[in-house]
C-alpha cells in the first residue's frame, strides 16, 4: 500500500487568489454571558476553557452540505474567526496582536443531543464539537480585527442571533494569551472566539447566514 498524499486544507482570502493553510482549529467556550446564561452557566470572567476541531472540518463559503450523522439537534453559533500568521508559548496579551493574520465569520456546528449526552456522563464533547465539516468559514479579511461591530446570524431570513464583538468576556488578545499557556501556538492556527445568545437548531434544507460588520458574510445550506 502506498503512503497517502494528503492536501493540507485551507480556507480563502479576500481580495486574493492565495489561501490560508490550516494547521489547528481552536474553539473558546462560552465567550459570551448571555449564551453563557442560556447554557445555564455563571457568566463571570473565569477562566476561559477550549476545545478543538479538526482542520480538515472547514467548510468553504456557499456550500451545500450533507445533514451531519449521529444527529437530530444540530446547532448553529456565529463566531469571529482568527487566523495566526505567527505563534509562540506564554505571550503577552500586549503582544498577542502581532501574530494575527487576519479573521473572518465561522459558524461552529454543534451536535448538541451528543454534546448533552457527553456532559451528563462527564465525558468529552470531541464528537459533539469535532465532526466532519463543522467549521464553516468564509473569506480571511487580513489584519487585526476590531472589538466591536455586529455579529448575527439568520436560518431561512429569520434573525436567530444578534450581538456585538464588543460583548466578549475575554479579548481576542486575552485569548490568544491564555491559550498559548496551554499550547505553543503556530501560524495556521485558528481560534473560534465564542458565539452570543440565540443558538438554536437547523433542520435539512434550511439555509443559514452569518455576518459580521467589515467582514464577507457565511453562506451554507444543508440537504434535505
Amino acid at each position: 500500500m502506498q503512503i497517502p498524499d494528503i492536501t493540507v486544507p485551507t480556507i480563502a482570502i479576500a481580495g486574493s487568489a492565495d489561501r490560508f493553510p490550516v494547521r489547528r482549529i481552536f474553539c473558546v467556550g462560552q465567550n459570551y454571558a448571555d449564551h453563557a446564561r442560556e447554557m445555564g452557566s455563571d457568566p463571570d470572567r473565569q477562566q476561559p476553557f477550549f476545545f478543538a476541531k479538526p482542520a480538515d472540518a472547514v467548510v468553504a463559503n456557499g456550500s451545500t452540505l450533507p445533514f451531519p450523522l449521529l444527529t437530530e439537534d444540530l446547532h448553529h453559533e456565529v463566531e469571529l474567526v482568527i487566523a495566526l500568521g505567527a505563534g509562540g508559548a506564554n505571550v503577552p496579551a500586549g503582544d498577542a496582536a502581532a501574530l494575527i493574520f487576519g479573521a473572518a465569520v465561522g459558524i461552529d456546528l454543534t451536535r448538541r443531543d451528543l454534546q448533552a449526552v457527553a456532559k451528563k456522563a462527564g465525558r468529552p464533547w470531541d464528537m459533539a464539537k469535532g465532526f466532519d465539516r463543522s467549521a464553516p468559514i468564509a473569506a480571511l479579511t487580513p489584519g487585526v480585527p476590531a472589538d466591536n461591530g455586529m455579529i448575527a446570524l439568520d436560518v431561512d431570513g429569520e434573525t436567530r442571533q444578534s450581538g456585538d464583538l464588543s460583548m466578549m468576556i475575554w479579548s481576542v488578545p486575552e485569548i490568544i494569551a491564555t491559550l498559548s499557556t496551554y499550547v505553543e501556538l503556530a501560524a495556521g492556527d485558528l481560534i473560534f472566539t465564542g458565539t452570543p445568545a440565540g443558538v438554536g437548531p437547523i433542520l435539512r434544507g434550511q439555509s443559514v447566514r452569518a455576518t459580521i460588520d467589515g467582514f464577507e458574510p457565511l453562506t451554507v445550506t444543508f440537504a434535505r
